[in-house]
């Protein structure tokens, strides 16, 4: 939907809506076909079979070239969807999943699965650990759990930035395999 939202704001005037009175033409293959008034360059069109498309209103003299409208604006939405394909790929996320210093098997097991998951679709992990009153004491046991997290997803990922301890905090963050 979104797509064609933009497509549709991106209109060209085509045909009986131009109302340049003179026009430089350019013919279906490209050639420059010379300036011309707006009927003969309908005509010229017409004859071809095509659309004369308004390709730029604003130069002097302003310039239409014959083509089928339709295709080229076909076309036009197969590249922009192409390239947001390409733009989504390259914004890959970070999820970020949060452990506790006493975090359950099952609890542990499920964020493993979910990780992993996102590891397999290219996303990159920040798994950390929030200490609470006296457990900064002990951020040992918390390394320990950040370090199992990543051991069990060592199968999906490598460890790209170790554990450290920032504030209350420590996190660590994992990053996909190569294929």
């Amino acid at each position: 939907m979104e797509v064609l939202f933009i497509a549709k704001t991106e209109e060209l005037q085509i045909n009986d809506q131009i109302k340049v009175a003179e026009l430089m033409v350019i013919g279906p293959n490209g050639e420059k076909m010379g300036v011309k008034k707006l009927e003969d360059a309908k005509t010229l069109a017409s004859y071809a079979g095509l659309d004369l498309v308004l390709m730029s209103e604003n130069s002097t003299p302003a310039v239409a070239k014959i083509m089928d409208y339709n295709k080229y604006r076909y076309e036009r939405q197969k590249k922009l969807k192409e390239t947001q394909k390409k733009q989504r790929e390259s914004n890959k996320e970070v999820k970020e999943y949060r452990l506790s210093v006493r975090i359950d098997v099952h609890d542990f097991e499920t964020r493993k699965r979910n990780a992993a998951e996102y590891l397999k679709k290219g996303h990159k992990i920040k798994a950390f650990i929030k200490f609470k009153g006296r457990e900064m004491a002990h951020t040992e046991l918390g390394k320990d759990v950040l370090l199992q997290f990543a051991d069990s997803l060592s199968e999906y990922s490598q460890i790209e930035v170790e554990p450290k301890l920032e504030g209350k905090q420590m996190s660590l963050l994992l990053a996909p395999n190569k294929k």
